[in-house]
């Protein structure tokens, strides 16, 4: 796992923005995972600009979302399909039926579960998965307690990511209950991950996902196990990490590492 400690917000999303990037250059076709939630908002406003100011090119790239609220229309002001659409679909030149998100208003979800798997593995898998954390350490909806082995399912929100997702609803009781979301085992097979967090809130998730054991009890420490992880951090993000002065030594010293 890759820890990057950066001085700003603005920095994080901008080096996280050129992980994603880089596999898209390397790869015009690449499936993109990706994550919705206050932290990639900055991320992808880079991609925004890369696409308009660089001439990044979208035209053949599909993306699959982690999560979406069960019971939620795709143009419900808070679904993550609307999100999507605002935060960077509609500022990309991406092909909208190259894009897929949970259907929240999915009438049998056991089997559109399975058939979001199929449609992953259809398009050969993902390349790059952008995430994020919640205050908990749950990666997607995977809440703690869930199976580290998991693949796309409905899950039981729990009260604390209730909470943190109250401030995007009028109120606190219209949070839906139920979500729908690529399970640890999905976001595992992802060739590369990129994983932003920012704020003195993500801080204790971040050092048990980093620092901690592998357990369901923080699914995003599964990472540990991933080959090709990349962490992108602010400074308040990375104030628990006992090893964050080894991290930047590390960064600073990459450029001369042997290839």
């Amino acid at each position: 796992m890759e820890v990057v400690i950066c001085s700003s917000y603005e920095d994080m999303s901008r080096l996280a923005a050129k992980a994603v990037a880089d596999v898209v250059r390397r790869k015009p076709n690449a499936v993109i995972g990706l994550a919705t939630g206050s932290s990639p908002l900055g991320l992808y406003a880079e991609l925004i600009r890369m696409h308009k100011e660089e001439g990044m090119d979208f035209s053949r790239v599909k993306t699959f979302n982690l999560d979406e609220y069960v019971g939620l229309a795709g143009d419900h002001e808070q679904s993550y399909r609307r999100f999507m659409n605002k935060n960077l679909f509609e500022g990309i030149n991406i092909d909208i039926a190259n894009t897929h998100v949970p259907d929240g208003l999915a009438r049998d979800y056991a089997r559109f579960c399975r058939e979001y798997e199929e449609k992953i593995k259809a398009a050969g898998g993902v390349d790059v998965q952008v995430l994020g954390i919640g205050t908990d350490g749950h990666v997607g909806f995977n809440e703690p307690g869930d199976s580290l082995a998991s693949r796309t399912h409905t899950v039981t929100l729990n009260e604390q990511t209730i909470k943190d997702n109250a401030r995007f609803f009028e109120k606190e009781s219209d949070v839906p209950l139920f979500a729908c979301t690529m399970g640890v085992g999905t976001v595992l097979e992802a060739r590369k991950c990129v994983l932003v967090a920012n704020g003195k809130k993500k801080a204790k998730a971040v050092a048990a996902m980093i620092e901690g054991p592998i357990s369901s009890m923080c699914t995003a420490s599964a990472l540990q196990m991933h080959n090709d992880t990349s962490v992108f951090l602010d400074e308040d993000a990375a104030r628990d990490l006992k090893l964050a002065d080894y991290y930047r030594w590390i960064q600073k010293h990459k450029p001369k590492a042997p290839k």
